[in-house]
C-alpha cells in the first residue's frame, strides 16, 4: 500500500509543475529586476515588452525545464518531509490531530530544509538561464538578432569552470533562511484551514447534523494559499533578492562575505527599493503559484488516494 506521504509527495509535484508552467514569465521578470543593481523606471509591463521585443516569446520562459524539474523535486520532496514530520508528531502525542502552530513550524523547518540543500543546484541552474544570454555570432554584427539562450549543459559547464561544483551551492545560506517562507506559508495555511474547519463544523452542527465535519471547497483552498504565500513571500523578499544574485554568479554579489553583509551592501548602494526589485511580480506569481497549488494538489491527491483504494 502506498503511504499517505508518498502520495502528498506526487501531488505536490504535479500540482506545482502545473502552476509553474501558468506562472513562469512571472518568475523571469522578477528574477532579472532583482539580479540588476541599476535602478531604473521601467515598469513590469515595459520590462515584458523589452524581452519580448529583445529575445521573442521564448525569453519568457528561459531557465522553463531546469525549473519544472526544480519545483517537481522541491515540492515532492517538501511535501514527503512535511507529511511524514507531521505524521511523527502526531502519533507523538494525544489529542488534537490538527497542527497547532509550532508543530506546523517544526514540521517546516524540517522539511524546508531537506529541500533546500537537494534542490539547490536545480535552482542556481535555473536563476542562470532566466539571466543569461549568449550573442551568437550574428547577433554581434545584427543588432536585431535574437539572443541564443545557453542550453542546461553549456550553463552547468560554465558554473563549474568558474567555480567548481561549490558553484552548484551558490546562494545556498540565504536559501536556508528562506526555509521560513515555506515554514510561514505553510503555517498560516494550515492555521486558517484549521479555523474556517472549526468555525463551520460548529455551525453545521448547530443547524443538526449531529457530528458531521466541515469539507472545505477548492475554492477555499486557492485563497487560503494566495493568502498565506503573500504573507511568507511579502516578509522575505530581501533575501530572495539576495539569493537569485548570489545564485546568477552576479561578479557584486561575489563580493558579499554575508548575507546580512549582502543586505547591507545593497541598501547602501541602492536603496531601500534595491531590497524589493521586481516584488510587484513576484508577489503576484507566488500568490497565483500557490493558490494554483494548493488547489490542485489536494485535488490531485485525493484522485490519487481513490484510484489506489479501489485498485487494492
Amino acid at each position: 500500500m502506498v503511504s499517505d506521504s508518498a502520495i502528498h509527495s506526487l501531488a505536490g509535484a504535479a500540482g506545482g509543475i502545473v502552476a509553474m508552467s501558468a506562472t513562469y514569465p512571472l518568475i523571469v521578470l522578477s528574477t532579472r529586476a532583482a539580479v540588476n543593481v541599476k535602478n531604473d523606471s521601467k515598469n513590469v509591463v515595459q520590462h515584458f515588452l523589452e524581452i519580448v521585443k529583445r529575445e521573442g516569446v521564448v525569453g519568457l520562459y528561459s531557465g522553463l525545464s531546469p525549473s519544472l524539474l526544480g519545483i517537481a523535486v522541491t515540492n515532492g520532496v517538501y511535501y514527503y518531509f512535511y507529511e511524514r514530520s507531521r505524521g511523527i508528531i502526531l502519533n507523538s502525542r494525544q489529542g488534537s490531530k490538527a497542527l497547532n502552530m509550532l508543530e506546523s513550524m517544526l514540521a517546516g523547518v524540517v522539511a524546508g530544509s531537506a529541500t533546500t540543500i537537494i534542490s539547490n543546484p536545480i535552482w542556481v541552474i535555473q536563476t542562470s538561464q532566466a539571466v543569461r544570454v549568449e550573442p551568437s555570432p550574428s547577433e554581434l554584427s545584427n543588432s536585431h538578432a535574437v539572443p541564443k539562450r545557453p542550453s542546461i549543459l553549456r550553463t552547468i559547464q560554465a558554473i563549474i569552470a568558474k567555480d567548481g561544483l561549490n558553484g552548484l551551492f551558490r546562494g545556498l545560506g540565504p536559501a536556508l533562511v528562506l526555509v521560513i517562507n515555506p515554514v510561514l506559508q505553510y503555517t498560516v495555511f494550515e492555521q486558517l484551514k484549521n479555523f474556517l474547519i472549526k468555525k463551520r463544523t460548529l455551525k453545521l452542527r448547530a443547524m443538526g447534523s449531529g457530528s458531521a465535519v466541515a469539507v472545505l471547497s477548492d475554492w477555499d483552498f486557492f485563497v487560503l494559499g494566495a493568502f498565506s504565500k503573500l504573507v511568507a513571500t511579502g516578509s522575505t523578499y530581501p533575501y530572495i533578492v539576495l539569493k537569485s544574485r548570489l545564485q546568477a554568479g552576479q561578479a557584486r554579489a561575489e563580493q558579499y562575505k554575508s548575507s546580512l553583509h549582502g543586505l547591507a551592501t545593497i541598501l547602501k548602494e541602492e536603496g531601500i527599493q534595491g531590497l524589493y526589485k521586481g516584488v510587484g511580480s513576484k508577489l503576484l506569481q507566488s500568490v497565483l503559484a500557490a493558490a494554483i497549488l494548493f488547489a490542485v494538489q489536494r485535488r490531485i491527491y485525493e484522485l490519487t488516494k481513490k484510484a489506489i483504494t479501489s485498485l487494492s
